[in-house]
């Protein structure tokens, strides 16, 4: 079996091909098992820091149509599509958002389109596609209504992959991540960076600028288990998402301000002075319009697992990256 994952290179992409080459195989589209032979990484940067014969980066742009029919063939059974533009930079630059986020998305569809044999997709959609007025807890079938570019272009991405899934195209599934704290590394340009920022930051030392109010309540998960849920979403078999491709993923609902609680009662009250609370009316504006709660039933049903509590995401971060500077 042969896997392409976009985004290869990136946080998530790396740790998805690192559990799949743990697993060995995926389920094929007859339902049984299969090896996997290839994991091709695709990405502007090159993913690095693999040493085994079934990776294959490829460093490249994916909205270019001959580098998708290149990685996309006969051979492949599974793509995992990941590769984004994050939320606060497609607000910025509408262009960009809409070449990597829509253009991108349609031709890799399309492509696994001509290659005729309905591969198995699985697209990361976000919490970013709900906004307006909300009820208390978001279902699955709750109405999107995208209150950015950003979401906007997840919500095309998500009718695409029903719609392509509907005509016999693709196998799709669509999950709907919630934030995935705490990121290691250096903070990239999604709106809901804080979320890692004001616990990693912290327990390196460093100072940490929280742009949304202590009442802001986001929806987390884990990297470990946004991780899992990725690949229970290519195993769920495709009549149990007869209901609708778009699968709301388990998750912690915690407001900043409970996060920077948690980080005190882990790690202690100096580390969470460093904490600086500094509004920032753009980021509040777009956080503030993703739901902070699900209800998440049917994701249960699926064999999806999320995190128990947020303590526990940040105990995971410090066992995960202990010996990478965090001092906690």
């Amino acid at each position: 079996m042969k896997v392409v994952i976009t985004g290869g290179a990136g946080f998530l992409g790396r740790r998805l091909a690192a559990k799949l080459l743990e697993r060995g195989a995926l389920t094929g589209p007859d339902g049984t098992a299969r090896n996997i032979d290839e994991i091709v990484l695709v990405d502007l940067a090159p993913a690095t820091g693999f040493d085994d014969a079934r990776i294959r980066p490829v460093t490249s742009d994916i909205a270019d149509p001959s580098v998708l029919s290149r990685v996309i063939d006969a051979e492949t059974r599974t793509v995992f599509h990941l590769a984004a533009v994050v939320s606060a930079q497609a607000e910025a630059d509408f262009d960009l958002g809409m070449r990597v986020n829509v253009d991108a998305t349609r031709l890799l569809l399309d492509t696994c389109r001509t290659v005729g044999h309905r591969p198995r997709v699985v697209f990361t959609s976000s919490v970013a596609v709900y906004g307006g007025t909300l009820p208390v807890v978001v279902r699955d079938d709750t109405a999107v209504n995208p209150q950015s570019s950003y979401g906007v272009q997840k919500a095309i991405g998500e009718l695409l992959v029903s719609d392509y899934s509907r005509k016999g195209f693709i196998d799709g599934r669509v999950l709907r991540l919630p934030t995935v704290s705490v990121r290691p590394g250096k903070p990239n340009k999604a709106a809901s960076a804080f979320a890692s920022g004001i616990i990693r930051e912290p327990l390196h030392g460093e100072e940490s600028v929280c742009p949304v109010a202590p009442d802001t309540r986001v929806w987390l998960l884990s990297p470990r288990r946004a991780i899992e849920c990725l690949v229970q979403g290519h195993e769920v078999p495709a009549e149990a998402l007869e209901r609708g491709r778009a699968v709301n993923l388990p998750g912690v609902s915690v407001s900043a301000g409970e996060m920077v609680t948690a980080l005190q009662q882990i790690a202690g009250k100096a580390v969470a002075a460093r904490v600086r609370w500094e509004i920032d009316p753009a980021i509040e504006r777009i956080v503030g319009s993703w739901p902070g709660a699900w209800d998440t039933a049917r994701a249960n049903a699926l064999g999806f697992t999320g995190d128990k509590d947020f303590h526990s995401i940040v105990r995971a971060y410090i066992e995960d990256d202990r010996g990478r500077g965090v001092r906690a």
